[in-house]
């Protein structure tokens, strides 16, 4: 395989389609956090390697796109245990972005994207728990869900904080990403009909750079004349860096419950910025945040009455095209907690999210991104696919 863009921890691995079904002929590559049988993941860090076993099964994602057609093509490179949304990695290397050379890839699906947007699979698997499918995809210009949350299983994949934890997968085309959806989310029959407001997130647009708000906005007003009414309103009346702060600090605590004990046990090295981000884990206390936890469910349940059954929320994906390689762990920690504040939007009530490779700024990928009320998955992968937003993007 032509790993030219250094997607892959393991490009030799292949596993053949177990059947003929939806996707024989497509190729697909899965960030290295999935089970495969007889596999041992890295999950991004050296000593994670070391001190795990090979997988006996494979991940019950994987067996489902194996069983309809699909043929695995290698594990691709993540963020240390996922807990990043650059893309570079201490240990391994930097995965190069294909649509804007120099730039990040995002992570910490890094690798699955570069894969995609790089024309080496036709889709892929990563994760996404504060915005690791979301921001690469948007990064590297591809389209890219998170599901609803528990709507795709989790069995056989690494977790980092399984109350915010998704399967999200990438691809160049909606339509595949439809198909992908099809077969892996549970529950859900694909309801055709169109939604029927789209509804402007103004506190999510005012965390934009203006040239990037710009370019989203003009691409927004060619498929404002769908028919579809528009409705401008703040979603966030605590303001969205709360939000942010309320994911961070309720993910900070899951991830340091699901894994503190094998950190203090292995005394693993993690890179600049991951290390400092287990080490403030470390020091969180789950009785300090019942007000957090009792805010997660009341912006979970506003959300979910704001947009019905026929709303849809309309956000930047980032706040910008991706930041240049290299950049100070302070300059990136900051472009962390400003893209946060549009990604905690769906990570903190389970919502599902599509991100749409519709704009440019200065040559590089910027993505749109449409919200959807739980269980609405296919339903909005399905408008994406629809003929109304391919015509946008011949225009």
């Amino acid at each position: 395989m032509d790993d030219r863009y250094n997607a892959y921890i393991a490009k030799d691995l292949i596993v053949e389609p177990y059947s003929k079904g939806e996707l024989s002929n497509q190729t697909f590559s899965v960030k290295d956090v999935f089970s495969i049988k007889g596999y041992l993941n890295a999950a991004g860090n050296p000593d994670w390697f070391k001190s795990h076993q090979a997988s006996e099964q494979t991940a019950n994602v994987i067996v489902k796109l194996l069983n309809q057609g699909a043929k695995l093509q290698g594990t691709t490179h993540t963020d240390e245990l996922m807990y990043s949304l650059n893309g570079e990695n201490y240990h391994f290397g930097t995965p190069d972005n294909p649509r804007a050379p120099g730039h990040i890839p995002g992570g910490s699906s890094s690798g699955s994207a570069v894969a995609v947007a790089g024309e080496i699979v036709d889709f892929a698997l990563g994760t996404d728990t504060g915005g690791s499918v979301r921001i690469p995809s948007s990064y590297c210009g591809i389209y890219g869900i998170r599901p609803t949350h528990g709507t795709v299983s989790l069995d056989g994949v690494i977790p980092l904080a399984k109350s915010f934890d998704t399967v999200g997968w990438m691809a160049r085309d909606p339509e595949t990403l439809l198909k992908v959806g099809k077969i892996l989310i549970e529950g859900q029959n694909l309801d055709q009909t169109s939604f029927t407001t789209i509804i402007i997130a103004e506190d999510a647009w005012d965390l934009v750079e203006e040239q990037t708000k710009l370019e989203l906005m003009n691409r927004f007003k060619q498929f404002n004349q769908m028919g579809i009414n528009v409705e401008t309103t703040k979603i966030a009346k605590e303001g969205l860096s709360t939000w942010a702060d309320v994911f961070r600090s309720l993910q900070g605590l899951e991830i340091w419950e699901e894994h503190g004990k094998w950190i203090d046990s292995v005394k693993p090295t993690f890179g600049p910025g991951i290390a400092e981000r287990f080490q403030w884990a470390s020091t969180l206390k789950k009785y300090d945040h019942s007000y957090q936890l009792k805010l997660k469910e009341e912006i979970k349940n506003r959300l979910s009455l704001l947009l019905g059954t026929e709303g849809v929320l309309l956000i930047p994906t980032a706040p910008a095209p991706a930041p240049l390689k290299g950049l100070t762990n302070k300059e990136l920690e900051d472009q962390r907690t400003k893209t946060m504040k549009l990604s905690c939007i769906a990570g903190i009530a389970g919502l599902p999210q599509i991100t749409l490779p519709l704009a440019e700024v200065d040559g590089k990928p910027i993505g749109l991104s449409l919200i959807a009320n739980h269980n609405q998955d296919l339903r909005l992968l399905n408008m994406v696919a629809s003929f109304e937003l391919g015509e946008v993007q011949k225009n």
